[in-house]
């Protein structure tokens, strides 16, 4: 699939959040190095948070992972070598990175979304 080299970025609010090179490719998922940018000190909290809740096998924490995620969302935007990518789903930790994406939106309100 070829995404081996290619360079993802993280994007937020004035400042870049960060770079990721893609490394690894086992689709659905891509994965790589992450390099801080100058915006990741002020969402680098939000991404343990979202991190630390996936580990968690507590039905009550599934909400409370959807809130960090919802606002790891709203502060940072995905964007491809091609550009930006409408939905993704994006975990960092240390100097590693790895999400899956959607070219199109995710439609919430679909039967079985």
């Amino acid at each position: 699939m070829g995404f081996e080299g290619e360079v993802w970025q993280v994007r937020g609010g004035a400042e870049p959040v960060g770079d990721i090179l893609i490394d690894e490719a086992d689709f659905p998922w891509l994965s790589g190095r992450f390099t801080a940018g100058p915006g990741f000190a002020a969402v680098r909290e939000l991404f343990a948070r979202e991190l630390a809740l996936t580990e968690e096998d507590d039905e009550e924490r599934w909400q409370e992972w959807e809130e960090a995620y919802d606002e790891i969302r709203r502060q940072v935007s995905l964007v491809a070598p091609a550009g930006p990518v409408p939905e993704f789903l994006l975990h960092i930790e240390g100097e590693r990175a790895w999400f899956r994406w959607s070219d199109e939106p995710f439609d919430e309100d679909a039967p079985g979304a």
